[in-house]
Order: structure tokens, then C-alpha cells, then sequence
């Protein structure tokens, strides 16, 4: 019997879709928040969530993430009263099989109600393909566990692919591993770089030329889509594409045919596309700046890879992964990773993503030399100024206070920059310890400054006049240098 849980915070509506469930013969729990529906949906196996959006702890979209996320995750419909386009992109983007509008008929709830659980009966029955190797690509978050589902899913299949994220993120990487689980694996991928074909050699490049056909085409010339012929082709950056040659790749892409330069008759080549890119080529499209049609061509299937800020619980394990290939690579005993070391790297931005971790991990792996253990000291300087900051930032809870501290010309910069260089060449204090080091050193430079003026202070700091002369007290700097001018 279906198992089926509705999340609601409207009980006449909660109670409503209960007795229809019921009349069904399939068994219903009920919840009215958020955090009640998840937890029952985290601890008993449903095959269906009806979801209402605004509950009394929170929106329904914001736990879909977590619905996922379970083990055989139940089919999700919301259901609310308070709809909304953007709401229904976000709701069928996180996985949802329907998006109802209350009041919504019986006769329509029940045709969702079991189309959903047919669809979910007929997949369940399916013999699963197994999970494709990592190689390379890890990670325990839901973000790159969601990715790598999907690139499972276009292993098995041979459609053609897109892959989206930041520059950074191993694009090229995941396109690689598809075609290594992928039917084609024995063939050739093949990488076209986008950004570096010119209209001048683009048609060489791709479909090759004939021996004579041009001033030094001495020999003939096999181009890239020829030789992806039974195996991959992948477009990196095709975001960068001219359109003058994403019209000319257009007709390739629909007939899998083309004519290398000073040849008469025409070549086949059947190959797979997966492409990437960095860009939205969804607004390029709107803007004219990328073809529509072939936007469509190429976004058969999608799947995006998260920054790497938001799966910092990977971090450790990507870190272990790299450290110990780096060790093997440059001959150095394997290193044990200190808990300052992977803390730091957690509260970094990553502007960079996994590209820029494992560079930051070679930099380190050899500044640590014949050392057992990488600790935050063997992290570039400018890394771990930036991660202090925010700690500093974070504690005093000011978000005014992290802007300032960003700004490279802003006085804190100046004055803070011994206490940091300081810091940085001897084994990290206490956060306590050092944020009341730098708050100290600042005062004590305020002072000097603004000459003891008292409005100048607080205008500079931003403090309350009773809050700042609490700190002077606290830290024991003599009010007398205020020179009391106001």
C-alpha cells in the first residue's frame, strides 16, 4: 500500500486531503511544519509529500534539498495557495513532480496523485544501473551527490549534455567520467576548446582539409569531428563560440555530416556532444548572443556543478584525495592534514573552486617540504589574512565591519597589517585571544589618528561613545590620550 505524507499547515486542508488519500485505500500522515514533515519524512519510507510552500517555520522549497536527499526520496507535489511563477521554477528545478494551486479540484488532485505514484512504481521495479566510478570527481554533500546522480543518468543514456558551473569546478572532468561509463568508452574523447577557434581555422580545425586545398595543406588532415567519430565530442567554453561558427556547427550537429576543405563529397561522424560552459546561455540567448536553436540542441540533458562554497563538507575529503597524490608525485612521505588546516580552508571563499584548492594544496604540500603534518601556517598568507578577517567580522557580528575590512585602502588594512603578518608566522591563537589583540592594536591607532577628537572617532569607528570608552577600560588605554577635544 502507498505511503503518503501531507505537509500542511492548514488543518481543514490537511484534513480534507487525508480523507481523500484514504478513500484511496492508501495509508496517510499528516504534519503542520516544516520541521515535524521532515522529520517524519526522514524517518518513514513515502512514496508521495504533498508540500505546501508557506508554513509557520519556513517555506516548503527550502527542505526539498533534504527530501532528496533521503534514501529512494518520495515524489514531492506541492500544493499552495500562495503560488507564484518563480516559486514553480524553483519547485520543479528542485525535483518536484507537480506544482497545484488551491483550491484544486479532486478530480485533478487525484490524476497527480496517481500519475505520480505509476511513475514512481514503474522506476522503483527498474534494475537501477550501478553508481559510475568517481574518479576524481568525490564528495559527500547532496550538492555533488545530486551532479553525480545525474551524470549516472547520462552514462547509461546517449543523449546529448550540457554541463553548467564555475570556472573551476571540473566541467571537463565530469564530462570525461561520462564517457568513461558511457557505451562510447572505447572511442576517442575528443575536446574542442571554444575559445580558441578563430573563423579562419575553424573549419580546418573541426573537419580536416584535403592535401592541396589551400597554400601548405601539404598532407590531408583529419578534423576534430571525424576524429570523435564513435566516441565523444566535448565543446569546452561553448559559451565563447562566435556565432558565425555556431551556425556553420548547427547543421553538423542535426545531420552529423560535413565537407573538409577541397573535398567533394561529404563525411559522417557519429558522435556523442557533451559541451560546458561558465556562462548563461540562456540570457545570451535572450540577447542574441548565443542561437537559440542550438541552445536547444545542446541542453538535452543538464546538469550543474555547485561552487565550491557551497559543499565545504567536501573539502576534507577532496583535501585527503590531493595530498596524498601530491606526495606520491614529488616523492615525499605521505602528511597527515592538522584540523587548523582544513578549518581555514573552509571559511574561504573559493573564487577558484576545486581548481584552485588543488593548487593551494600543491603550494603547500611543498612548502611543507619533509614535514609529517600540514597545518593553516603552510597556507598562502594572503588565504589565511582573508579567513581572519572574517572570523573577526563574523564575532563581532557587523556586517559593516566585513565590508570595511575588505576594502583594501581602508585604515584597518594599514594598522592591522603587523598584528597579521605577526600572527601568521607562529601557530594560531585562540580566536578570543587574537580578535582582542586586533581589536586593541585598532584602538590605540584610532586614538593616535583622530588626535583624541572625539566625534571624528565615532564616526570613523561607527562606536557609540559609552561603547567606545567600555573598550578603552577593557583593554587598558589610557583615556588621557583622547586629549578630550570634544
Amino acid at each position: 500500500m502507498p505511503n503518503i505524507l501531507v505537509i500542511d499547515d492548514d488543518f481543514e486542508a490537511c484534513e480534507t486531503m487525508i480523507s481523500l488519500i484514504s478513500r484511496l485505500s492508501y495509508h496517510a500522515d499528516k504534519a503542520h511544519t516544516l520541521s515535524a514533515g521532515l522529520l517524519l519524512a526522514q524517518n518513514t519510507e513515502y512514496d508521495l509529500v504533498f508540500l505546501d510552500v508557506f508554513l509557520p517555520d519556513g517555506n516548503g522549497l527550502d527542505i526539498l534539498p533534504e527530501l532528496m536527499a533521503i534514501p529512494n526520496p518520495p515524489e514531492v507535489i506541492i500544493l499552495t495557495g500562495k503560488g507564484n511563477p518563480d516559486g514553480a521554477e524553483l519547485a520543479i528545478k528542485g525535483g518536484v513532480w507537480d506544482y497545484l494551486l488551491k483550491p484544486t479540484s479532486v478530480k485533478d488532485i487525484t490524476l497527480s496523485l496517481n500519475r505520480a505514484l505509476k511513475y514512481r512504481q514503474e522506476k522503483v521495479g527498474h534494475n537501477h544501473q550501478p553508481d559510475i566510478p568517481l574518479e576524481g570527481v568525490m564528495g559527500v554533500s547532496r550538492e555533488i551527490q545530486a551532479s553525480l546522480k545525474l551524470a549516472n543518468k547520462a552514462a547509461s543514456a546517449d543523449c546529448n549534455v550540457l554541463i553548467t558551473g564555475e570556472t573551476g569546478t571540473g566541467k571537463e572532468l565530469f564530462a570525461s567520467v561520462i564517457h568513461k561509463n558511457s557505451r562510447r568508452a572505447q572511442e576517442n574523447f575528443t575536446v574542442i576548446d571554444c575559445t580558441a577557434l578563430t573563423e579562419s581555422l575553424v573549419e580546418s580545425t573541426l573537419f580536416g582539409h584535403v592535401k592541396g586545398s589551400f597554400t601548405g595543406a601539404q598532407l590531408d588532415k583529419k578534423g576534430l569531428v571525424k576524429t570523435a567519430d564513435g566516441g565523444t565530442l566535448f565543446l569546452d567554453e561553448v559559451g565563447e563560440m562566435p556565432l558565425s561558427i555556431q551556425k556553420v556547427f548547427l547543421r553538423v550537429l542535426q545531420e552529423r555530416q560535413f565537407r573538409p576543405i577541397g573535398s567533394t563529397t561529404e563525411q559522417t561522424s557519429n558522435f556523442r556532444l557533451i559541451a560546458a560552459t561558465n556562462r548563461d546561455l540562456d540570457q545570451m540567448a535572450e540577447e542574441g548572443l548565443f542561437r537559440r536553436d542550438l541552445l536547444f540542441r545542446i541542453k538535452t540533458m543538464r546538469i550543474h556543478l555547485p561552487p565550491l562554497h557551497q559543499r565545504a563538507e567536501d573539502i576534507t575529503e577532496l583535501c585527503i584525495f590531493k595530498t596524498k597524490q601530491l606526495c606520491q608525485e614529488f616523492g615525499l612521505e605521505p602528511k597527515n592534514i592538522g584540523d587548523d588546516f582544513i578549518d581555514t580552508l573552509k571559511l574561504y571563499s573559493w573564487p577558484g573552486n576545486v581548481r584552485e584548492l588543488f593548487n593551494i594544496l600543491e603550494r603547500s604540500v611543498i612548502d611543507a617540504g619533509n614535514e609529517n603534518t600540514l597545518y593553516a601556517v603552510h597556507l598562502p598568507r594572503s588565504l589565511r589574512i582573508e579567513v581572519a578577517k572574517k572570523q573577526i567580522a563574523r564575532y563581532d557580528g557587523s556586517q559593516e565591519t566585513a565590508d570595511k575590512l575588505e576594502e583594501p585602502t581602508h585604515l584597518a588594512l594599514n594598522i592591522g597589517q603587523q598584528i597579521f603578518e605577526d600572527i601568521f608566522d607562529r601557530p594560531l591563537p585562540q580566536l578570543k585571544e587574537f580578535k582582542n589583540a586586533a581589536e586593541k592594536t585598532y584602538l590605540s591607532e584610532l586614538l593616535r589618528q583622530c588626535d583624541g577628537n572625539m566625534q571624528k572617532i565615532m564616526e570613523i569607528s561607527g562606536l557609540s561613545r559609552s561603547h567606545f570608552y567600555s573598550l578603552l577600560k577593557k583593554y587598558n588605554i589610557s583615556q588621557q590620550d583622547t586629549h578630550k577635544k570634544v
